[in-house]
């Protein structure tokens, strides 16, 4: 074979190996950031209408999104701030959460949940602990909410207490085996294994706390243990919430012997009240979420309602010092963030910048020089899916923040220059709810 011919065949065969992979990538919605400069379908595929200029001139101009004249996008860069994009500020953010935080205030027994969706910024309950407490004490409820069946850290966790034997399978968005995941991220099996619980968040434990299992379906009615007891359950959906306990106790003992199941974990609950659950995830950046089916989505709407869905996400983009283009991220994370709008029709959205993290530069740590990039697409995926946005950037304290928080006596942060410690975390956790509160009162005032 001449030389001529070698380089024909090689052009050829690359282009259509290229192309298989990318109607692949297509398909199943994968991404790598250096891959999406050879998707050959990329292109004429996507149809977005948001398209995010990243450039590293500090005057950021705006992406080029839908016209919405009644809207300001710039209002993202406020901290302290939870903007839906609206020009008149006086009007509340997230409506529709806020109000049933007024009926819980009035004396409506309901409960109010959020799913705080995140990576290691809140492992161990971080932030979100003291988010929960806060809101408890203020418009009521009991209970740590949604704990997954095993951990790595849970013995860093402070709000469950917990104890596991061998014999867990966990199947996770890094396993590679993802059927039937839950919102989690994870998914446990066991032919016999055990899981006992203690929620350390019950103030009044005089309280009713109902112990629920969260589980995927399995055809035939299955055999559990429950404290020790043998308790049959159906679990005939996609997903099921199934009360097992309903007593003032905060602990509970739960095996499975059918490895058939899929359990997700254990809910602790009061009968009313306010509800925050703690879906963190370390390493990942929300676009594995596009994984998950719409229908066991829409299950989980059915039978665990959430009223606010957060995203806190980011900081596992800036994982290179000098990254600044993050177009790509946009293009993945829009049809995620729809996907769940689409699902959880009824819940209120809430998307969160990353928190700052430093890189060295010439010898002295420094914020990475692509979080403002990245913050604009973050906000920008908010005002393209109308939901809210709150800069956690510029609320921990702009630039070079994480470096004054990690060098401070006492420290706030850890010498990685990118996770909050918990010291950090219980700041930050208290201004998330300033926040909250903030658009609650403007309710508040609108009823007047």
């Amino acid at each position: 074979m001449n030389s001529n011919r070698r380089v024909l065949v090689f052009v050829v065969y690359s282009t259509a190996f290229l192309l298989l992979v990318s109607v692949i990538a297509e398909i199943y919605h994968l991404q790598w950031p250096g891959f999406n400069r050879v998707n050959l379908i990329a292109d004429i595929i996507r149809k977005d209408t948001l398209i995010v200029s990243d450039t590293s001139d500090k005057s950021l101009p705006a992406p080029e999104m839908a016209d919405k004249p009644h809207e300001e996008f710039s209002l993202y860069k406020k901290g302290h701030f939870i903007t839906d994009f609206s020009i008149d500020t006086s009007k509340p953010s997230l409506k529709g959460f806020v109000q049933k935080l007024h009926e819980l205030k009035n004396g409506k027994k309901r409960k109010v949940r959020i799913a705080y969706f995140g990576d290691s910024m809140i492992e161990g309950d971080l932030l979100t602990q003291t988010l929960r407490k806060l809101l408890q004490v203020t418009f009521g409820g009991t209970g740590v909410g949604f704990v997954p069946i095993t951990s790595p850290i849970s013995k860093f966790r402070q709000t469950v207490s917990d104890d596991y034997s061998d014999g867990w399978e966990d199947e996770n968005f890094k396993s590679g085996n993802n059927n039937r995941l839950f919102i989690s991220g994870h998914l446990f099996r066991t032919s016999g294994a055990w899981v006992q619980m203690v929620d350390q968040t019950a103030v009044d434990k005089a309280d009713t706390i109902e112990k629920s299992l969260l589980c995927g379906y399995i055809r035939k009615p299955v055999k559990i243990a429950v404290n020790d007891h043998p308790v049959i359950i159906n679990a005939a959906e996609a997903f099921n919430r199934i009360i097992i306990n309903n007593t003032t106790g905060t602990g509970i003992k739960l095996s499975v012997a059918d490895a058939q199941l899929p359990v997700y974990g254990i809910s602790f609950e009061s009968s009313s009240g306010i509800f925050v659950d703690n879906f963190s995830f370390r390493g990942i950046t929300g676009i594995e979420f596009a994984r998950l089916d719409s229908s066991f989505l829409e299950s989980v709407k059915k039978n665990n309602p959430y009223d606010l869905v957060i995203f806190q996400y980011g900081v596992n983009m800036l994982y290179r010092p000098n990254d600044k283009n993050f177009s790509w991220y946009a293009r993945a994370m829009l049809p995620v963030i729809r996907k769940f709008r689409n699902c959880f029709n009824e819940s209120d959205f809430l998307l969160i910048s990353t928190a700052d993290r430093a890189f060295r530069y010439e010898g002295e740590y420094k914020s990475a020089i692509g979080i403002d990039s990245l913050i604009k697409v973050q906000a920008a995926l908010a005002f393209e899916t109308n939901s809210g946005f709150y800069n956690q950037f510029e609320t921990m304290g702009g630039r070079n923040s994480i470096v004054d928080w990690a060098t401070r006596n006492p420290s706030l942060a850890n010498k990685d220059y990118v996770h909050p410690n918990h010291r950090g975390a219980e700041i930050l956790g208290n201004y998330f709810f300033d926040a909250i509160m903030n658009e609650y009162k403007k309710y508040v005032v609108s009823l007047k």
